[in-house]
């Protein structure tokens, strides 16, 4: 959809962490707080609140997190949804909160998202994550690292691309998350560390997978008064059963957003200045680069072993850090990458890792290994 003239007047995130005593709405809330705080207006302003998140049932015990966020946030009569979509959770969230201020249902929109996934045991949360994929892959044990595994397998075999190329896809963008502030591993690997990581999905290793992760953030939503306007975004659904995909390198909801998401700003791949791409497994940065139509099939890989994709490179990718290193709380990650970009856009993040110049950014939110995706421009 063309988003007319809603804008982004605030956002905020908490630091992305591997362990936090602050409960699901706290986390919520503080990063509620501080995208308030950037966009300099009270609660009494906002109209409706629209959560992404998860898995607050399975990991926290948390039911009618909305509204529990709107009074924790002082928020009164206020319209609050929680929107769930699985790992897409987030980016479907801020969808609605668009959708909400350009039908004029809102004037101003609080879009919030938020995951906590480290309250519980691994084995609980791997196997709430792990019922992501299709009920009879489920049975089969089937796994989204599975699937990656096997995605990366038939890329660097029928591609010709080598191991350690895929490896700088960690590399990259660890590199880039060493001057985030709010990313959850902020120190650099090398090619080496990612190949003798423990294996966890040949030929994936652990420095190819992004981690659990716990963390909130949040934007301000509201019409033609925030620096960064929402040009356009849009949704796809792919087929559900990634077994029945007739190419397992086809994200078909990727390609399905992005051109609509393309098509609705007016504008094209070429003329993206920085981009924000789901990197739960490094074959994925690949995968969506071609399917948003950056590089043709079978070449993203050579322009991150060209540097094409680095921070100074000529299409920055990831430059927080990624999934991979920023963190992945599931329903928090796609307003995240919104954040990052609208830092970029206004040029606030250290000179280290900013993208000079930067005018125009995209990201795009995966649910599953592809059984939805929101893709996301937004310009200055």
């Amino acid at each position: 959809m063309n988003t007319g003239d809603v804008t982004i007047a605030g956002v905020g995130n908490t630091p992305f962490t591997g362990g936090t005593d602050s409960t699901l709405v706290d986390l919520a809330a503080a990063a509620a707080t501080d995208a308030l705080s950037d966009a300099d207006i009270d609660g009494d302003e906002v109209n409706s609140l629209h959560v992404g998140n998860m898995l607050a049932e399975s990991t926290n015990r948390r039911a009618g997190l909305a509204n529990a966020l709107a009074s924790a946030l002082g928020l009164e009569a206020i319209r609050a949804t929680r929107i769930e979509n699985t790992s897409a959770s987030g980016a479907s969230a801020v969808h609605h909160g668009v959708e909400s201020i350009s039908s004029g249902r809102s004037e101003t929109a609080l879009v919030v998202g938020v995951e906590q996934m480290t309250s519980r045991g691994v084995a609980e949360v791997t196997d709430a994550i792990s019922r992501l994929v299709h009920e009879r892959e489920y049975e089969q044990g089937l796994t989204l690292p599975a699937f990656a595994g096997l995605a990366a397998d038939a890329y660097l075999n029928r591609h010709g691309a080598d191991r350690e190329s895929l490896a700088r896809v960690a590399v990259k963008n660890h590199r880039n998350a060493v001057e985030n502030s709010i990313a959850q591993y902020r120190e650099t690997v090398a090619v080496e560390d990612v190949l003798d990581s423990p294996l966890v999905a040949s030929p994936l290793r652990l420095y190819d997978c992004c981690p659990m992760s716990n963390g909130a953030a949040a934007l301000v939503l509201d019409s033609d008064c925030g620096d960064v306007a929402v040009t356009a975004v849009a949704s796809a659904t792919g087929t559900h059963a990634v077994a029945e995909r007739r190419d397992p390198l086809e994200v078909e909801s990727v390609r399905v957003a992005g051109k609509r998401a393309f098509d609705a700003a007016g504008c094209r791949p070429k003329s993206i200045d920085v981009a924000c791409v789901h990197d739960a497994f490094t074959i994925l940065e690949w995968l969506e680069l071609e399917e948003l139509g950056f590089y043709d099939n079978g070449t993203a890989w050579r322009a991150t072993v060209d540097g094409e994709t680095a921070v100074d490179g000529a299409l920055p990718v990831n430059p927080g850090g990624g999934l991979k290193a920023r963190g992945h709380p599931l329903g928090a990650t796609g307003v995240a990458q919104l954040v990052e970009l609208v830092w970029q856009l206004r040029g606030d993040v250290s000179p280290s890792r900013r993208v000079d110049g930067a005018r125009r950014g995209l990201a795009v939110n995966v649910a599953g290994f592809g059984n939805n995706s929101v893709c996301t421009v937004l310009e200055t």
